[in-house]
């Protein structure tokens, strides 16, 4: 058991001084402590403040039919346990919403004093550090008691909280166990997690299930006449009817569904959903097929880059076409943008595209990055000031970002930054479409179009206090999410030409390290793989693997594994060389086919089959490649 007092101790005095003794305090917590400060959770708070309620949490529930179905008879069968110990065993989800709370009825009502209630919102952003928050951010078990938990509303419990996976290890929700802290059980922790390996077992099982039903649904069409195929929920094909087998070699078992298009040369005419027979849930779709090269040629056609200007690469990615869509729909009107994003995103990029299209294109276009000027110089860097309107002034005053950008568009990023104060007279500015520089009475009449841009998330903020609610919904009128490069990964090949176009800079084996960097999760976005590629472009070829082992394992996020690694190594010296000799005349395209290829037999010890599976390739493509490049 902890030391309480000097829990309470630690606590004080990080809230007071900032101070934090890592040594004494489990890494998670004190990871967790710097997360709080850092996005100013009250630690003398702490009470639940986003409830659902009626309509809104029985549509949450029914979201997670699935996680309460099979996790809460496991719940029942402790319920005992619970109630004579003194605790309450809570279900969340992914999203951190109590979805379920059981247990005795008295440490129920002393939950309700924080508003520890079915329907609450339980996260490190609204109750500070807490088993259920720190749980989801981490992925792992943990047990936080007492002062540990970073509000004070929390510090006479002890929870214990654990992660439930489902069968492709997808965070699903949590499980946790709660009671007053002198109630505290020193097998909480094992209990709960028993109880979330328990579920996550019986989650695989039942997907199985799943797709042995969703598979005899097809059996009821396999003879027909028109192609038709069965999707699982993961957009996999699970089977195939006569017409389309027909057209294989041989059936390659469980598949991706945009390959089998791609490869068969098909496009789909209809969808259907296939609920399940015993409990009603989805379980996939019944899709219907069309031969037809038109059609083809019609749906992988690229945006049309004549419909609108992008200064950047825009990919073929389905993610970032979304975006080039609003974009086109944006353009048109006058009404004001707010971009979100991460870091490194393209935000600005975006921005200057909706401008270039607009009816404001030929005005100027300025950029502000609202949290890199200092809180005492952005009134007069946005306003401008007179000549003489203080000590230091330029003689003939200055003209403020906001009078330089009229008859044109203000993008204003990382308005989440923006100082309170100046809040209320940009929104004045919005409102009025007039200028007062500092020092002067003189009203400035502006036309211009506003593009905010934020990492953050403004209705939080407003939640919180920190952001104006009005000023929020001048600026959003039409929000703009830009997704990160993680979720547009087919787009990096596009990204790294672009570069290299750009950049008129040759990169070294590239064709041996591309599946590391489609690999990596990228936290830093476009950014950090531009920043890679630039230091690919400057190092020697024999200093390339260990370039990608420090990146790959110091960036932010999402590292490639370690095999990935000792790819990146052998490719380099000399793994590629191995495959017949027709190197010298494969296209770029090729050669990097071929190398995914060589390391996907290396890695199934020379399993044509398997190697075709790790690479989502059908078998009867895999076996004419293996012959393409004599391997």
């Amino acid at each position: 058991m902890y030391n309480e007092t000097l829990s309470s101790k630690m606590w004080k005095r990080f809230v007071q001084e900032g101070v934090i003794d890592s040594a004494r305090i489990n890494k998670r917590i004190s990871e967790s402590w710097l997360r709080c400060k850092n996005r100013y959770v009250d630690p003398y708070l702490g009470t639940g403040r986003e409830i659902l309620k009626g309509e809104s949490f029985d549509s949450q529930k029914r979201k997670h039919r699935q996680l309460l179905e099979i996790t809460l008879p496991h719940v029942e069968k402790m319920s005992k346990f619970i109630e004579d110990t003194g605790m309450i065993a809570i279900l969340i989800d992914a999203e951190g919403y109590v979805l379920s709370m059981k247990g005795k009825k008295s440490i129920l009502q002393y939950a309700e004093d924080i508003n520890f209630v079915e329907g609450v919102r339980w996260t490190e952003e609204e109750v500070g550090t807490n088993a259920i928050g720190t749980a989801l951010h981490a992925g792992e078990p943990i047990l936080i008691s007492g002062p540990e938990h970073y509000s004070v509303a929390s510090h006479k419990w002890s929870c214990s909280a654990a992660p439930i996976h489902d069968d492709e290890g997808k965070l699903v929700g949590i499980l946790d166990i709660s009671c007053p802290l002198e109630r505290s059980h020193p097998h909480m922790l094992a209990i709960v997690s028993s109880i979330a390996y328990t579920v996550e077992q019986e989650w695989s099982r039942r997907r199985e299930l799943e797709e042995l039903e969703l598979i005899r649904c097809g059996w009821e069409l396999a003879e027909t006449n028109q192609p038709i195929v069965i999707l699982n929920l993961r957009q996999q094909v699970v089977f195939v009817n006569k017409a389309v087998r027909q057209k294989m070699l041989q059936w390659p078992g469980a598949c991706d569904y945009q390959d089998l298009l791609d490869e068969y040369r098909y496009v789909e005419r209809k969808r259907t959903p296939v609920y399940s027979r015993q409990h009603g849930g989805l379980l996939g779709y019944c899709a219907v097929l069309l031969e037809s090269e038109a059609s083809i040629r019609r749906l992988q056609a690229p945006f049309p880059s004549s419909q609108i200007q992008f200064p950047g690469e825009a990919g073929t990615s389905k993610a970032f076409r979304h975006v080039l869509g609003q974009i086109e729909r944006i353009s048109k009107s006058s009404a004001n943008v707010c971009i979100r994003g991460e870091s490194g995103t393209g935000k600005e990029l975006v921005a200057r595209a909706i401008h270039l299209n607009s009816p404001y294109k030929a005005g100027p276009f300025v950029a502000v990055n609202c949290g890199a000027i200092p809180k005492d110089l952005i009134e007069s860097e946005l306003f401008g000031y007179a000549e003489g309107a203080f000590t230091g002034s330029r003689r003939h005053g200055y003209k403020g970002k906001l009078e330089q950008a009229n008859g044109g568009t203000l993008f204003l990023d990382e308005i989440g930054e923006i100082p309170h104060q100046m809040q209320v007279a940009l929104l004045r500015v919005l409102q009025e479409r007039k200028v007062t520089p500092i020092g002067s009475h003189a009203e400035i009449p502006v036309n211009i179009r506003v593009i905010a841009a934020t990492h953050r998330d403004l209705a939080l903020l407003v939640k919180e206090g920190k952001f104006r609610e009005d000023l929020y919904y001048r600026l959003h009128v039409f929000p703009l999410y830009l997704p990160p490069l993680r979720e547009r990964k087919e787009d990096i090949p596009s990204l790294i030409r672009f570069f290299c176009q750009q950049n008129k800079v040759e990169l070294p084996a590239i064709p041996h390290v591309m599946r590391q960097l489609m690999e990596y999760d990228w936290p830093g976005n476009i950014r950090e793989l531009f920043n890679t590629l630039e230091r690919l472009s400057i190092i020697g070829e024999e200093e390339l693997p260990y370039l990608l082992h420090e990146q790959f394992q110091t960036g932010a996020g999402g590292a490639a594994s370690p095999d990935l690694m000792a790819g990146s190594l052998t490719a380099v010296k000399g793994g590629g060389e191995s495959g017949g000799g027709r190197a010298e005349t494969l296209t770029y395209r090729e050669e990097l086919e071929k190398q995914s290829i060589i390391q996907a037999l290396q890695k199934t010890n020379g399993s044509a089959s398997a190697a075709a599976g790790l690479l989502g390739m059908p078998r009867s493509t895999f076996y004419r490649k293996l012959q393409k490049y004599n391997l």
